[in-house]
């Protein structure tokens, strides 16, 4: 049985799009664009109700009946107990799997999100918002966040110890971008091999490049900005 992937190519969505794809599980892609406001249409806020990407059906859930899943770590966890795959060898592993999963939830998806939206969005918007404090404050937190991430890495071949887990593939897609949120590897040597080692994957390309041509720049999309950056009840 198929898995429905309510997607847009983000990096909240490629972590789900990953975890397909590393676990092998058969799924059929629906997109919902979000620059177009698609999130909020009703039959998707019956799935997500907070309307954010991404979110699954998986048509032969518990019991053989159908389950939807949103919230990414949520999805990620519901998909490793299915599939048996990907959440650490050992229950040591288990657990740091988890903590680093929502060490990337509460932390660094969020921290990141924002060193976006302030150091690339709403300096192009119109009229523009260019504030220095706000700039400072999440492009210093990332730095923070990542310079955990290293030294946790320093430690251990992945996230959660020898081997790959879900909270590699939750982490990856965030880190990936440290460009964009106006970071540096030169002295986070144990995140760059990382970075490598897990994007050197195949299923990890697979699964970013999903819908990857969809994608529209924020920086110039008004439209887009409209509907992501306004106020919504």
């Amino acid at each position: 049985m198929t898995i429905d992937l309510y997607y847009w190519p983000t990096p909240n969505g490629w972590k789900v799009s990953i975890a397909l794809e590393e676990m092998g599980l058969p799924y059929e892609t629906h997109l919902v664009n979000i620059g177009a406001g698609e999130q909020f249409s009703p039959d998707f806020l019956a799935i997500s109700p907070n309307n954010r990407m991404p979110a699954i059906v998986d048509r032969e859930g518990p019991g053989g009946d159908p389950v939807s899943v949103f919230e990414s770590g949520a999805i990620l966890l519901y998909l490793a107990r299915k599939s048996g795959r990907f959440y650490g060898t050992n229950e040591r592993e288990r657990i740091a799997a988890e903590e680093w999963l929502m060490w990337q939830m509460g932390g660094l998806g969020p921290m990141a999100g924002q060193a976006h939206h302030f150091l690339k969005y709403a300096p192009s918007m119109d009229p523009p918002h260019d504030l220095p404090y706000a700039k400072e404050r999440y492009r210093n937190e990332v730095a923070r966040l990542l310079g955990v991430l290293d030294r946790r890495l320093a430690q251990n071949e992945y996230v959660a110890g020898g081997s790959y887990t879900i909270a590699d593939m939750a982490i990856w897609g965030w880190a990936s971008l440290w460009e964009g949120q106006q970071q540096t590897l030169d002295d986070k040597p144990n995140l760059a091999r990382w970075l490598g080692l897990v994007g050197g994957r195949e299923a990890v390309q697979r699964g970013r490049a999903l819908a990857e041509d969809q994608r529209s720049n924020l920086q110039t999309d008004r439209d887009a900005q409209k509907v992501l950056f306004s106020k919504r009840d």
